[in-house]
């Protein structure tokens, strides 16, 4: 009986191990038939007009997209990364983590990560577009994706500043430094990786969001943006726009341009995730 049971068990968890593999299977081989067909519709129509062309002539270009794309970037981390990266520090250095505070908070910041996007953009819209007055602005979609990608910050953050030895900080604490000290010139700097790889990982959900910035900005893929207060485009617009308007060959360019970035994007987020782990334990 006990070896029947023992066979069942064998047969149970190879079962298991199975359904496993042929998940696995099934998400590769989703991803790799979306990839290769992005690029075998996108790679044959990139060129230098799409890229950096005229964007005033009727063939489509990509330069607005571009610059909106990079005020995007600048707007929403110099609003959530000072934010994001300050309450991380305090919930995880100054404050009793059973506290029922702390627990509100943490409950509100995965409740606001699970947010789908589509709301974020309803909320910029009826806030900054129709109540505060700023219109279709490349400062409203900023402000919007800063709230959208806080949790990333502030999770992965704070998940960072906990992965340091606490005899680091009893150490500092032992020679004299003050709290602050402590955080800001033992802490942080251990946890620089983990830093760094949030707000990267960041900009690639702003470069890669579509939903709040059709509410928010004004899809505006003929005219660079002045400044913040201008109507822009997003790359990632930009290829819902192509698509819809009768340019399905420059959508699909579009996405590669878009895939590329973001796959440069968390490349350049685990290289520096390394070069910064590497750093660490030469210090330490």
């Amino acid at each position: 009986m006990k070896t029947s049971a023992h066979q069942r068990q064998i047969l149970k968890y190879a079962a298991y191990k199975l359904a496993a593999q042929a998940a696995l299977a099934m998400t590769l081989i989703a991803l790799i038939a979306v990839i290769i067909f992005i690029l075998v519709r996108g790679i044959p129509h990139i060129n230098m007009q799409l890229l950096f062309g005229d964007y005033t002539s009727r063939a489509p270009s990509l330069k607005p997209a571009l610059v909106g794309t990079l005020y995007l970037i600048v707007i929403a981390l110099s609003i959530a990364a000072p934010i994001g990266i300050g309450s991380a520090i305090f919930l995880s250095e100054y404050t009793n983590s059973k506290s029922r505070l702390i627990r509100i908070v943490r409950v509100a910041v995965e409740t606001l990560a699970g947010i789908p996007s589509i709301v974020y953009g309803v909320f910029g819209y009826v806030v900054f577009v129709v109540t505060l007055g700023f219109g279709y602005s490349l400062i409203g979609g900023g402000i919007t994706l800063a709230i959208m990608i806080l949790p990333v910050i502030v999770r992965s953050t704070e998940e960072s500043l906990l992965a340091v030895p606490r005899s680091l900080r009893e150490g500092s604490f032992a020679l004299g430094s003050s709290k602050v000290r402590t955080t800001f010139a033992v802490v942080l700097p251990c946890a620089a990786s983990g830093m760094v790889t949030s707000l990267i990982l960041a900009v690639g959900r702003v470069v890669s969001e579509s939903a709040v910035l059709i509410l928010t900005i004004g899809m505006a893929v003929r005219v660079i943006p002045q400044n913040v207060t201008s109507a822009g485009t997003s790359l990632a617009l930009n290829v819902y726009y192509f698509g819809s308007h009768g340019y399905p060959e420059q959508a699909a360019a579009t996405g590669v341009v878009l895939l590329v970035l973001v796959v440069a994007i968390n490349i350049i987020a685990t290289v520096l995730g390394k070069v910064f782990g590497k750093g660490e334990l030469a210090d330490g």
